[in-house]
């Protein structure tokens, strides 16, 4: 999982995500490179972030994904105002919600659910050390890991 790219696809991230059957995007990607580039190394699934435009075919607004099992949802979060995982996990349905928009990477377990940002791979804002995540599904159990880009 990956999130507010704005533009910018670190060299780790293809690290970080080899072997990946999906690459979950949570918006703000920036530009049809980022996507290309991802594309390469995995399927990749998207939506649109308050930067990106919400026209674009490749970008909903929101997706509901199986996988392993388990639901997935993902938006970008901006429509929570200042997302938290609880609010996402209020809001939506599935048994991992994802999102982005903050650039903090979070992961919270409620009720046997996972509300969870993989942070902000982009260009370094707000004093937070860029990541992504990788979410790991067996036996009907998702286990995530933060992984911290440079």
């Amino acid at each position: 999982m990956i999130a507010d790219t704005h533009g910018l696809l670190r060299p780790e991230v293809r690290r970080a995500f080899e072997g990946v059957d999906l690459i979950v995007h949570a918006g703000d990607v920036g530009n049809r490179a980022v996507l290309d580039a991802l594309a390469a190394i995995a399927r990749v699934e998207a939506v649109y972030g308050n930067v990106d435009d919400p026209h674009d075919p490749s970008l909903a607004r929101e997706r509901t994904l199986a996988a392993g099992g388990l639901t997935l949802h993902v938006s970008h979060g901006h429509e929570l105002g200042r997302p938290t995982p609880a609010l996402a996990l209020a809001r939506y349905a599935g048994d991992v919600v994802i999102f982005g928009h903050t650039h903090r990477a979070i992961v919270a377990r409620e009720s046997g659910r996972i509300g969870m940002n993989p942070g902000a791979a982009g260009p370094r804002r707000f004093d937070v050390r860029p990541s992504v995540a990788r979410l790991a599904i067996a036996g009907g159990a998702a286990d995530v890991e933060i992984i911290w880009l440079a």
